[in-house]
């Protein structure tokens, strides 16, 4: 007879809510819990060693708004680009060009490789990350994460500035 020990019962238990949640879809629960735990344990880390600071660190106003720019172009980079894709590669497939320099691909991994192709294509899903990793060096080292994220920012502006040239030179031809 097999003894069931507490984590024989909670692995048993996890199984069978992953059954339950996703059927026969291949949903790497694990990997996102993984991925939600690293997450914590970096925050948290990040969060306590500012903590221990004599002289705290405050986010301005005008530091948000360049983090919030800053993270929407480093997460267009890093999951559309196609100077980033060899870092989708070994978890995507080329699909085809979703936009100006911007790539669409399809997840071609399944089990724990498949929450980080998910990650690495979805520019929603990653901007939590940077957010973060811009935050994190605005508290730890803002003077170099400004100069990081004005960079991205600045990008970001231009795109838009790109576009909006390209519209207006159809605007006038058309």
């Amino acid at each position: 007879m097999t003894e069931h020990g507490p984590a024989a019962r909670l692995v048993e238990a996890v199984s069978e809510h992953h059954h339950e949640y996703a059927g026969e879809e291949d949903r790497p629960l694990g990997t996102y819990s993984a991925l939600l735990a690293a997450y914590a344990v970096v925050g948290l880390g990040t969060l306590t060693a500012v903590a221990t600071r004599k002289k705290q660190a405050r986010i301005a106003p005008g530091d948000i708004a360049l983090v919030a720019a800053a993270t929407f172009k480093a997460s267009r980079v890093l999951t559309k680009s196609t100077v980033t894709s060899p870092l989708r590669a070994p978890f995507t497939r080329f699909a085809g060009v979703s936009g100006p320099s911007e790539l669409r691909e399809e997840i071609r991994v399944d089990g724990p490789r498949r929450a980080l192709g998910e990650l690495l294509t979805c520019p929603f899903c990653l901007s939590q990350w940077i957010a973060t990793t811009f935050t994190a060096g605005m508290l730890v080292a803002p003077r170099q994460a400004r100069a990081v994220a004005s960079v991205f920012a600045a990008v970001g502006i231009s795109d838009f500035l790109q576009l909006a040239y390209a519209g207006a030179e159809q605007a006038v031809e058309g």
